[in-house]
């Protein structure tokens, strides 16, 4: 008689914790951000090149988590879009998308410093590469695609 092989079981999905908001300093991602993760949405490590991994931020314990998908970034941008679409237009502008970028940046990296010349430059250039219809504005679907892990390949 022959066992059958056990089977992993899958993993349980986790709750994503709210990062912190822009109340106390803007573009900071440890303060209390109005209900926005980054759990699914991983922060952009250089200016105009996609992610590998997706920063965690539990309230004050960043880490790296395996990269996400499209469809849990999609649903992460759809929970948290309104929070930094502040005229609620349906789109970011270039301020607007700093602000989130900022803080998913701030909670995978403690050492950024949004606000700098380094930060302004790098968000720049992220939302030129987000703003794939050069309409000066990031719809939820261009960032969706932006926040995305690449698959190697």
């Amino acid at each position: 008689m022959q066992d059958k092989p056990a089977q992993a079981a899958p993993a349980p999905e986790q709750a994503t914790p709210p990062v912190a908001s822009d109340d106390a300093a803007p573009a900071a991602q440890d303060q209390a951000a109005p209900a926005t993760t980054a759990e699914a949405i991983p922060a952009p490590s250089e200016p105009a090149t996609q992610p590998a991994e997706v920063a965690s931020a539990p309230a004050a314990t960043p880490a790296a988590q395996p990269a996400a998908t499209q469809e849990q970034v999609a649903q992460a941008v759809g929970r948290d879009f309104g929070s930094y679409d502040k005229d609620a237009d349906g789109k970011l502008n270039a301020t607007e998308f700093a602000a989130w970028m900022g803080d998913l940046r701030k909670a995978s990296e403690p050492g950024f410093q949004p606000g700098s010349a380094e930060a302004a430059s790098w968000s720049t250039q992220a939302f030129a590469s987000a703003d794939t219809d050069k309409s000066a504005s990031v719809n939820k679907q261009e960032l969706t695609v932006f926040l995305t892990p690449k698959q190697p390949g």
